[in-house]
C-alpha cells in the first residue's frame, strides 16, 4: 500500500503533524507512506521517522490552483492508494486529486469536499494534535491510543548549558513587545549571572530580536543566533541546551518534540488548543488577567501591542526557569 500525506504549512502544525503520520504507520503496517510539505520547511521532515519520500511544493513554483493540480499530477504515476489532507485548503484537496489517489481524505472545509472521497467532520475545541488523530479515526473506525508528538536528530548532541531565548511569533499579538523582553531578559541576566541566554529566530526576526539585544543589560550574556542557523541547526542547538523560554510559536512545538523543556509563554493563543503536546517537561504560563484572553486572533484589536503579553508575571518566570537553573 501507499500512502500520500500533505503536511501542514507552519513549523509548529508540521511537528504537531508527526503524531499522525506515527498513527498512520501503525495502522497500515508495511506501507510506504510519503508527504508533501512546504519547501521551506522539507528539512524537517528528515527527521520525522518512517517516511520514504519527501515532496517539498513552493507555492511560487507552483502558482494558483492550477499550480497545485500539475504539482499533484506530477506525482500521479506513484499510483497512491490514500491521500490524506491535513490542511484545511481547497488547494490541498485540488492537489489530492490531480494525484489521481484512490481514496483522498480530508475534513475539506474551504468547499474542497467535492474532490475528496471521504470528508471527516472536524472535531470542536480540541488539540490540533488530536484533530489531526480524529480524522484518521474516523476514516478508519479505529481508535488510537499512541499518540506521538517526536522528532528525531539522530545523532548525539553535546550539551551547551544554554537557556534559549524565542521572543518571535508569525502572529504580531503573540510576539513579545520590545519594552517587556528587554525588562525580562534584564531581571534573568541580573538573577542568573553566569548563564547564556541565547536568541533564536529566522531570517525575518532579525530586526525584532537585534531591538532586545541592544537595549539589553549584560550583554556579554548574549548569544544571537536569529537568521544564524537553518531548522536543523536549530534542533541541534534546542536539543543541547537547558531549556527554551518562548512564545506561542513553531519553536516552542519544536524544542518539545526533541525533550527539550520548554516554558510557554501565552497570551492570544489558546493552549488547550496549540501548546506544545508533550506535557513532560512543560511550563504553560499566562497572565490571565484581561477578560480578552485568548482572543486568538494574529493582531491585538483592543491595545494595539499585546496586553495579554506585557503583563506576564516576571517573578513567575524566574521561579519556573530556577527548575531548570538551580545549579546556575
Amino acid at each position: 500500500m501507499k500512502i500520500l500525506i500533505r503536511l501542514p504549512n507552519w513549523l509548529g502544525d508540521v511537528v504537531m503533524s508527526t503524531a499522525f503520520i506515527s498513527a498512520v504507520k501503525q495502522l497500515y503496517s508495511g506501507a510506504q507512506v510519503d508527504v508533501v510539505i512546504k519547501k521551506e520547511l522539507g528539512a524537517i521532515a528528515t527527521l520525522i521517522s518512517g517516511i520514504t519520500h519527501v515532496f517539498p511544493f513552493s507555492k511560487n513554483e507552483f502558482k494558483g490552483l492550477g499550480g497545485v493540480y500539475r504539482f499533484g499530477k506530477k506525482l500521479r504515476a506513484d499510483k497512491y492508494d490514500i491521500y490524506f489532507s491535513l490542511p484545511n485548503s481547497i488547494s490541498s484537496a485540488v492537489m489530492g486529486f490531480a494525484t489521481g489517489a484512490k481514496q483522498r481524505v480530508g475534513y475539506g472545509k474551504e468547499g474542497g469536499f467535492f474532490l475528496l472521497t471521504k470528508t471527516g467532520k472536524k472535531p470542536a475545541n480540541v488539540h490540533r494534535v488530536d484533530e489531526y488523530l480524529s480524522l484518521l479515526e474516523q476514516f478508519t473506525g479505529k481508535t488510537i491510543s499512541d499518540k506521538q508528538v517526536r522528532l528525531n536528530t539522530g545523532e548525539p548532541v553535546e550539551p551547551n548549558n544554554m537557556v534559549l531565548v524565542n521572543f518571535n511569533s508569525e502572529a504580531e499579538s503573540r510576539r513579545m513587545p520590545v519594552d517587556k523582553g528587554i525588562s525580562m531578559i534584564n531581571l534573568l541576566t541580573n538573577t542568573y549571572k553566569e548563564t547564556t541566554f541565547s536568541f533564536i529566530g529566522s531570517p525575518k526576526d532579525v530586526e525584532h530580536v537585534d531591538q532586545f539585544i541592544a537595549n539589553a543589560e549584560n550583554k556579554h550574556q548574549l548569544k544571537n543566533y536569529a537568521g544564524k542557523t537553518d531548522l536543523i541547526g536549530l534542533a541541534n542547538l534546542m536539543v543541547g541546551a537547558r531549556v527554551l523560554l518562548t512564545t506561542d510559536s513553531g519553536p516552542a512545538h519544536l524544542a518539545n518534540s526533541l525533550g527539550t523543556p520548554v516554558i510557554a509563554l501565552f497570551g492570544a493563543g489558546n493552549e488547550h488548543n496549540t501548546a506544545p503536546y508533550n506535557k513532560s517537561n512543560l511550563t504553560v504560563l499566562r497572565a490571565g488577567k484581561l477578560n480578552c484572553e485568548p482572543c486568538v486572533r494574529n493582531t491585538c484589536k483592543l491595545y494595539g501591542i499585546p496586553k495579554c503579553m506585557e503583563l506576564l508575571d516576571e517573578l513567575q518566570i524566574i521561579n519556573t526557569l530556577s527548575l531548570y537553573l538551580n545549579d546556575a
